[in-house]
């Protein structure tokens, strides 16, 4: 008996994950791609904030799956993460995970300002709360503890280093915030990083994701450290490139990219390495569980909040999540970005991946039933989505599919 085939639409031409995706999916000979207006699709590669999320679901007899999830960004933007976790009795551990962190809205704005005594309480009860009398209680309590002074301010909207200021001044941050005209979060920053040597050189992690359309949690097995090129220098906020690893200020502004890793990235391999050789740490037993905790947590926090279980349509969605190490090993959850990119190399592998996770198992390519146990849910699109209820039970994927392993 023949495959069937699915079609799908695409309407983001800035991804270059979905355009590898898409290419994928019609080199299968399964998938067709229609024109990006046509509404009769299985499958939506959309552009993330402008998916038509209400006209989902509601074509005759047509599963629709769509590579996000609406209100993903109440983990994607730094105003609504900061909020999410100060205000999640779930997250309640998250002090031994997340920098100190607090929402700060130019005056102009005439945000209302949440007390320094009981700024939580306003944060919960209010839509919209500054938070700079609470930070600067924080701020000058820590500086007479001499427990370090230096915060980050960084826009909440904020890309590729964008928006962003380091100082020891409580005064020339919130100065920087109310001429930006947007809302910022300001961040305890993170003063005794571990670093690389040789350079002694700051470094950040980025973990990717999967969420697939039960909800069940992907964590690809590959990650990749984005590298400074120049020596972390405490005494020098001024250097963006001895502070910030993002790739589009080390490369436009040092001199030395490049000099230590290829396109300032180092990968997994030889990081374990790395660690293993220089600190004799393994990264199994050190960092990827915490790397996970993290992972779950934000995650498992707004499930009941954004899961299309109960809707007509079907999400998934890669995340990106960013971590730095101090020099006791602790990991901290820095962001997360809702369309992720991607080093070069690990396109075939990680759209593979995305294929098999998230579009396969709930588009079979095969229509016999002997076939059909080979998809990862041995389920057809139409068993998959039988009943609407919020109370039906979530399907668990398998524990390893591909490159990615769930949580």
């Amino acid at each position: 008996m023949s495959s069937p085939v699915y079609t799908f639409v695409s309407r983001d031409d800035n991804s270059t994950i979905y355009a590898e995706v898409s290419k994928m999916l019609l080199a299968t000979g399964h998938w067709k791609r229609l024109k990006r207006d046509n509404p009769r699709f299985n499958l939506m590669l959309g552009e993330r904030n402008r998916l038509p999320f209400g006209r989902l679901g509601h074509e005759p007899g047509l599963v629709q799956l769509v590579n996000y999830y609406r209100g993903a960004d109440k983990l994607c933007r730094k105003a609504s993460l900061v909020k999410l976790i100060k205000t999640s009795p779930e997250l309640s551990d998250s002090s031994n995970w997340f920098p100190e962190s607090y929402i700060i809205y130019p005056t102009n704005l005439n945000t209302p300002v949440a007390p320094a005594s009981n700024g939580i309480s306003h944060l919960k009860s209010n839509p919209k709360t500054d938070e700079r009398e609470v930070f600067l209680a924080s701020y000058h309590t820590k500086k007479e503890n001499g427990e370090g002074s230096v915060w980050i301010a960084k826009s909440s909207a904020g890309a590729k280093g964008a928006g962003i200021l380091i100082s020891h001044d409580a005064n020339q941050l919130l100065d920087y915030i109310d001429n930006q005209g947007q809302v910022h979060v300001i961040q305890k920053y993170l003063e005794k990083p571990l670093l690389l040597e040789p350079g002694h050189r700051k470094f950040d992690i980025r973990s990717w994701v999967l969420v697939d359309h039960q909800y069940n949690i992907y964590l690809y097995r590959e990650g990749v450290l984005r590298t400074s090129s120049e020596p972390y220098n405490r005494a020098d906020l001024q250097d963006m490139t001895s502070h910030l690893t993002n790739h589009c200020i080390q490369k436009e502004h040092s001199q030395n990219y490049g000099r230590y890793e290829e396109g300032n990235e180092m990968f997994f391999d030889e990081f374990r390495l790395y660690l293993l050789n220089t600190h004799n740490v393994t990264m199994e037993t050190t960092i990827l569980p915490q790397i996970k905790h993290v992972i779950k947590s934000c995650l498992s926090c707004i499930e009941a909040a954004i899961s299309t279980k109960h809707l007509s349509y079907q999400s998934f969605q890669l995340f990106g999540f960013d971590f730095m190490v101090d020099e006791n090993f602790k990991v901290w959850l820095i962001e997360i970005n809702g369309a992720p990119a991607c080093a070069q190399k690990l396109y075939p592998e990680l759209c593979q991946g995305i294929i098999d996770v998230a579009i396969s198992s709930v588009f079979a390519l095969y229509s016999d039933s002997s076939s059909a146990s080979s998809s990862p849910y041995s389920s057809s699109p139409s068993s998959l989505f039988t009943t609407n209820s919020c109370s039906s039970p979530k399907l668990r994927g398998p524990l390893h599919v591909g490159p990615f392993t769930r949580l």
